[in-house]
């Protein structure tokens, strides 16, 4: 979604997960037209403390060093503006939760777009087919690959 001229997106864990040091293969095409459009100031950057917490147990069963950790976990907090789910988000996530998709970390992402109005940067096939059978609104939701199409 655009708020006076700019692109405002969250970003879901996958896109978090290099500054703290965790390869993710394919992802460079986006992370170069996030940073891109970010340096021309069209777009505002949201994360949620649910993708610092996922990227912390990913870099818990992996060697990692704690300098690039250090330093990336800064550069997403002076970078990024935090976003959460509303409480009307957090019971969204938990009825999603009940209509049966597994992961709640993602609910809570998608949740927190669809509260704040902003777009969630997302490459989960699984978590876009969920939401479309269960006729939630997939507005919100920006596949990467729309996305670097759209703004690469």
């Amino acid at each position: 979604m655009k708020s006076s001229g700019r692109l405002r997106l969250l970003l879901d864990t996958t896109y978090i997960l290099p500054a703290v040091g965790v390869e993710v293969e394919g992802v460079e095409k986006a992370l170069e037209t996030l940073w891109r459009l970010k340096r021309r100031r069209g777009l505002e950057v949201y994360y949620s403390h649910f993708s610092v917490m996922e990227a912390l147990w990913k870099l818990a069963k992996l060697d990692y060093d704690p300098s690039i950790v250090e330093t990336g976990l800064s550069l997403i907090r002076e970078e990024f503006t935090p976003a959460n789910p509303t409480p009307k988000g957090y019971v969204k996530a938990l009825e999603l939760k009940r209509k049966g998709f597994r992961d709640l970390m993602d609910l809570l992402l998608y949740a927190t777009a669809l509260s704040h109005g902003i777009l969630f940067l997302t490459r989960d096939v699984r978590l876009l087919t969920f939401l479309k059978e269960v006729e939630e609104d997939t507005s919100v939701v920006l596949f990467e690959e729309e996305f670097v199409k759209r703004y690469a």
